[in-house]
């Protein structure tokens, strides 16, 4: 290894620049011009913040360039063509991580006189040209930048922003309500293939697996190109500039909105109101509103505290109420009866390894959610936890 070459290699990269200041990364460049005391110190630095993520040094830099997004990338996704010279540095830049990619720790260590222990690292032969060129080609599936590496996302300060802990909650893990749940599969596969989709009201009983079923579908399709934007109700005049900003994105995402309800009064509705109904910054294809409600309607049903005659009462009315209508899929989740609601607990039961009879586990599920909220998929749920806690 030339370490003064390599070095003066990385000081050329211009597109994928963005990496460079990767910390890790930053380490490995210092490695190749300290020496002594501050050698060893980034060597530490360096090794401390690698195995936080992966032991292996290529895989490390293959991820950080393919995840890296920079005004190619961005391109590329939207179907543009580049200039030769572009092109010509995009590979030659390559292949200069490619080279970074398989300095190995022997190597590095032997520029050194220190014979103490020094934290060693793995490398693999990656062809990174060839693995750019199939990310490129598979942009709709994974992605570039923050939404390469993240699924779900919340809108802060009007900034798209990772959520750093993203609920985990999967189909398999969800029993009951087969039929509402392929209603809303069904329409995911649509807007994952292109195809026009209907914006989603979830409306029912509290506790039946609305928002479980749209954060679990988007846990089942993320490795379809599916992104999930989660707002609040007073950020729904945002939705304009949101999707403004992802328009031209290769992946496909749901604007999520959840626990939806309106009192009168509330100028954000106009706001919803606008976008269901398509506005001058319509929806692109890449796009669908769900929302989930314990409203059928979105609001509360009284209107007593309005002015004005009963015409202008009820004209008011009628373009509230007219709001759930806006979506073109409408999906009830009510409250399970008693053997529905017993099915649930006991599918719970199995899945978690629990032995105990049928009879007495109806009996005891029962019990629990006369004692508690009533039966739901939640209760049940509740319930079974209270299950694992008393056999441990």
């Amino acid at each position: 290894m030339d370490k003064k070459s390599l070095e003066r290699k990385t000081f050329s990269i211009a597109i994928f620049i963005n990496v460079l200041q990767d910390k890790t990364i930053n380490d490995l460049c210092c490695l190749l011009s300290d020496k002594d005391e501050a050698f060893l110190n980034s060597y530490g630095w360096f090794i401390s913040r690698l195995y936080s993520e992966n032991v292996n040094l290529s895989e490390y830099i293959l991820k950080k360039v393919l995840e890296d997004e920079n005004f190619y990338i961005a391109g590329k996704a939207a179907g543009k063509e580049f200039d030769p010279l572009i092109e010509e540095t995009v590979e030659n830049e390559l292949k200069i991580f490619q080279e970074l990619s398989q300095v190995t720790s022997a190597e590095i260590k032997a520029e050194i006189g220190y014979d103490g222990f020094l934290p060693e690292w793995r490398t693999s032969d990656i062809d990174f040209v060839k693995e750019y060129k199939s990310r490129i080609e598979n942009i709709g599936r994974y992605g570039y930048g923050k939404f390469a590496q993240n699924r779900m996302f919340i809108l802060r300060k009007g900034a798209i922003v990772p959520v750093k802990h993203p609920d985990p909650q999967r189909l398999s893990s969800l029993f009951g309500y087969e039929r509402e749940r392929k209603a809303v599969i069904d329409n995911t596969l649509a807007l994952l293939s292109g195809k026009p989709a209907q914006n989603v009201l979830l409306y029912g009983d509290a506790g039946t697996g609305k928002s479980s079923t749209v954060k679990a579908v988007v846990n089942e399709f993320a490795d379809k190109g599916l992104r999930l934007i989660e707002i609040t109700k007073e950020q729904l005049r945002d939705i304009p500039d949101i999707i403004e900003s992802i328009s031209a994105n290769p992946l496909k995402f749901i604007i999520f909105i959840d626990d939806l309800s309106f009192v009168s009064g509330e100028d954000c509705f106009g706001a919803l109101k606008a976008t269901l109904e398509g506005s001058v910054s319509a929806r692109t294809g890449n796009t669908a509103i769900y929302a989930t409600s314990n409203r059928r309607h979105l609001v509360k049903e009284s209107f007593s505290d309005r002015d004005g005659d009963d015409v202008h009462r009820n004209d008011s009315m009628q373009e509230t109420l007219s709001l759930s209508a806006r979506f073109g899929l409408r999906v009830n989740f009510s409250k399970p009866d008693k053997k529905s609601y017993v099915q649930i607990a006991h599918e719970l039961a199995a899945q978690h390894g629990i032995d105990i009879d049928s009879e007495t586990l109806a009996l005891k599920a029962e019990q629990f959610a006369m004692q508690g909220s009533g039966r739901s998929p939640r209760t049940a749920r509740q319930f079974v936890n209270q299950l694992i806690n008393e056999q441990k």
